[in-house]
């Protein structure tokens, strides 16, 4: 099947018949008209068959075109997969760092925190010993000043009773 372009760009369909059939004017002057006709017909075979090679090629090009796309987009799918993951390698890489650096600032804080508390507990203890100690000092002082003011107030009372017995034997 053969398509032919009048003028009027208005495409139509001119059958295998319809050539064979139709008279051209090269064939009534020349009277052989089965010559030409023969010869018009392996021309015509010929165009087809290079039009149908020529449409084969298109297609297998158009195919390869599109394996072509296809093959494009799974490359750049993969790039984009393994860059993704290497973003996502280096996010967790990130915060297992951070993560670490966290625990171990708490732990030093925590020991910092302990050591603190452990000194001010002695410092507390050294403090509550030595005001043990004051406060037992001064009821020891003050045990042996209410000691000694008892034992010169009796020793005084004592010497003031002699005097009295003494003044009250003399009357």
């Amino acid at each position: 099947m053969a398509v032919q372009k009048d003028p009027g760009k208005k495409e139509t369909e001119v059958t295998e018949d319809e050539i064979v059939n139709s008279t051209s004017p090269v064939q009534e002057s020349t009277g052989g008209g089965s010559v030409i006709l023969e010869k018009a017909r392996g021309s015509l075979d010929n165009v087809l068959a290079q039009a149908e090679r020529a449409y084969t090629a298109y297609m297998d090009a158009q195919k390869e075109v599109a394996r072509a796309y296809k093959e494009n987009e799974t490359q750049v799918e993969t790039v984009y997969k393994q860059v993704e993951q290497k973003a996502n390698d280096n996010c967790e890489k990130a915060l297992e760092q951070a993560l670490k650096t966290r625990d171990e600032a708490l732990e030093q804080t925590i020991k910092g925190r302990d050591e603190a508390l452990r000194q001010a507990e002695l410092a507390c203890t050294k403090a509550m010993e030595q005001i043990n100690k004051t406060y037992e000092e001064k009821v020891n002082k003050t045990m042996a000043t209410r000691k000694e003011t008892i034992e010169r107030a009796w020793d005084e009372r004592a010497g003031t009773i002699e005097q009295a017995w003494k003044m009250f034997a003399r009357v």
